[in-house]
């Protein structure tokens, strides 16, 4: 079959690359670079499922709570609450 194709400019130069590394045709380049992108475009992807954190024992707490926040950090600042 015969056709025009307009090629991005990238695509242009790794064309150039391929042809001269393997010092083939631009109808060989093209034509294995479409089958073997096509080939992959048909496959089915592989999906993955949800990325899960491994838990992790930091150990105990060193403060009684967490939840006031200035009391930790005068108690990490070394400072005395007034």
């Amino acid at each position: 079959m015969r056709t025009t194709l307009t090629l991005d400019d990238d695509v242009t130069v790794l064309i150039e690359k391929v042809r001269r590394r393997e010092k083939a045709g631009l109808k060989a380049v093209v034509n294995e670079a479409l089958r073997r992108g096509l080939r992959h475009m048909l496959t089915p992807q592989k999906t993955r499922g949800p990325y899960r954190t491994p838990a992790v024992s930091l150990g105990k707490c060193f403060y009684g709570s967490l939840d006031d926040v200035a009391e930790v950090l005068a108690v990490a600042e070394r400072e005395d609450l007034a």
